[in-house]
């Protein structure tokens, strides 16, 4: 297949801050390709990048694309004065253009007048324009033939990329993606300004969706969809002509739409590429972990080898032998020649030590794993009691018991209060009526971390408030492959949503803890660790309240679930119901 984006060497600043440094990637034509990574990594200045909303400071980018290209940004902006019509009519600008320009040549190739100039649709006479005098000139039919010819190519090239881009079907896809995305029965005269700020976003999606570009680039294109809307995007983006370029933080989206995955590092500000999907995603980050315990092996092995070496070969003497002819001076000679070479060998397994030490191969950190805290006896029965707890506007009364060891998953719409009561049962927030009893150590990670002095070092955040060195504390951090050892040293004001969120994690995974509250925990992290992360949440012994939304979690929870969906029941007091 031919290639379709070029990045060739690119490096971006933005705000004085190193975001991607001397990237180089290619995607043929049709790849499905999700770009992932954690918050702030630099997804979105990739696509920016691709789509020519920014330049790069260094390196260039080229996107090859007769059939346009599509760009949804993930905080993209409508006019309030516009309807719903002209937010559509403006995303198929150029293919409802290239349609009244072919319309305007076939009337003029019909009624054979080709003496209309073809380049400005304006219709002044090339004849008038070429020859002066009132006879048709010798040169008439040549010069009529040429404009005929003209006009035809032309219309060749518009019914081209016309069809190329499926012109001819551009209004029943507006109607399907409106429909798809949950806005069929939206009035088409129903101003921007009257609509819900998910309903704009999903209106700016079905706009570029129903455009058909041939180059596809989607910000976040999962947020503010239902169940039914994702999988009709999904469906559509398996199927639609083209190449698609998706910055995606679902897991599921990820897995079942794209061909290729992009990974931006935000550590090292690169991207690695992985072939085969999401599959083949997590395949090769698997096999990379396997060579690094490979690697790891083989450099301790050599360690060893060469220190016993060094020691071994110091230890040893010239063999003991008698002398039979009584040449001392020949035994003398013949000893120094065996310890001389004794001691060059201990030279070389001592240099060849040394070489291995100044370049050592460390061990790869263990899965993640939590550690419910370490008890004589463990709790037992109830360890969470809510009765009857609400807060004004946000939560309405809700009523639940967890036991002890526990997996609960708190799903629900948006709005339904669902961070509020895990703030409630950590006690971060008092209910404005209800009671919570709680038993254990509780451990809580919110939706969004929060760290109070922003110019610790990300070291320094993790240790507060723990005894012991800061030498100690960083060997524990390192030890989880969370952070490499050059981060330690970065202010938290100055780390990424993401970093922040590892941080957080960090804090949480270090500390025993017999109940943990977490908020949607796989926000904002890469792909890989969320399925680490997840794998670690289902090994945990102690009892487990978690807040998500990510869909693969939900689909692969194997505790209890607290459906927190606003009912008119709920706002009565009644409990959401509670499955297995």
């Amino acid at each position: 297949m031919p290639t379709q984006i070029t990045v060739r060497s690119v490096t971006k600043s933005l705000g004085g801050k190193l975001v991607l440094d001397d990237v180089t990637c290619t995607l043929t034509a049709g790849e499905r390709t999700g770009i992932t990574g954690e918050n702030g990594s630099g997804k979105s200045t990739l696509l920016r990048l691709l789509a020519g909303e920014i330049r790069p400071d260094h390196g260039a980018v080229v996107v090859r694309s007769d059939g346009g290209v599509g760009y949804f940004a993930q905080e993209g902006r409508l006019s309030p004065d516009a309807t719903v019509r002209q937010v559509v009519d403006e995303a198929l600008g150029e293919l409802r253009a290239i349609e009244s320009r072919m319309r305007r040549l076939e009337t003029a190739m019909a009624a054979g007048d080709t003496d209309t100039d073809a380049r400005t649709g304006t219709g002044p006479d090339i004849h008038t324009r070429t020859h002066a005098g009132t006879g048709p000139g010798p040169g008439h039919d040549a010069v009529k033939d040429a404009v005929r010819d003209a006009v035809m190519a032309e219309y060749g090239e518009l019914l081209t990329v016309f069809e190329l881009r499926g012109g001819y079907e551009a209004d029943a896809r507006v109607e399907s993606a409106l429909h798809g995305l949950g806005l069929g029965a939206l009035d088409h005269d129903r101003t921007v300004g009257s609509m819900s700020g998910g309903q704009r976003v999903r209106l700016r999606l079905a706009a570029v969706l129903a455009a058909a570009p041939e180059v596809l680039l989607l910000d976040e294109p999962t947020n503010h969809l239902d169940e039914s809307a994702l999988g009709w995007l999904e469906d559509h983006l398996r199927t639609r002509r083209g190449t698609t370029v998706a910055v995606c933080h679902d897991r599921l989206f990820l897995e079942r739409v794209a061909t290729t995955l992009l990974e931006v590092d935000a550590d090292r500000r690169t991207l690695v590429r992985h072939g085969g999907g999401y599959a083949g995603h997590l395949a090769a980050k698997e096999a990379a972990r396997q060579r690094w315990i490979h690697d790891h092996a083989q450099w301790q092995a050599g360690v060893d080898r060469f220190r016993e070496a060094a020691a071994t070969t110091a230890r040893r003497v010239a063999p003991g032998r008698a002398m039979k002819d009584g040449n001392k001076m020949a035994y003398d000679r013949a000893a120094g020649r065996v310890q001389q070479s004794l001691a060059g060998r201990v030279r070389q397994a001592e240099e060849r030590l040394n070489r291995l030490l100044a370049d050592p191969v460390p061990a790869p950190p263990e899965p993640l794993r939590f550690t419910p805290v370490l008890r004589a006896g463990r709790l037992r029965g109830a360890v969470l009691d809510a009765a009857g707890v609400a807060v004004t506007d946000r939560l309405h009364p809700v009523g639940l018991t967890v036991t002890a060891g526990e997996h609960l998953l708190v799903t629900g719409a948006n709005g339904a209060g669902k961070s509020t009561l895990l703030s409630v049962l950590a006690g971060r927030i008092p209910p404005d009526s209800g009671r919570v009893a709680r038993r254990g150590r509780i451990g809580y990670l919110p939706q969004q971390p929060e760290f109070d002095r922003p110019g610790d070092t990300l070291l320094a955040a993790f240790a507060r408030g723990r005894a012991g060195h800061l030498d100690d504390h960083a060997e524990r951090l390192l030890a989880l492959g969370l952070f490499t050892r050059d981060r330690l040293t970065v202010p938290v004001g100055g780390l990424s949503t993401g970093q922040r969120q590892r941080l957080a994690l960090a804090r949480l995974l270090s500390e025993p803890a017999d109940v943990l509250l977490l908020d949607e925990p796989t926000n904002h992290v890469s792909p890989a660790l969320g399925e680490e992360l997840e794998a670690a949440l289902a090994d945990y012994a102690g009892t487990l309240v978690v807040v998500s939304h990510d869909r693969l979690l939900c689909r692969r929870w194997q505790g209890t679930r607290l459906d927190l969906t606003a009912t008119p029941a709920a706002k009565s007091g009644a409990a959401a119901a509670v499955t297995a």
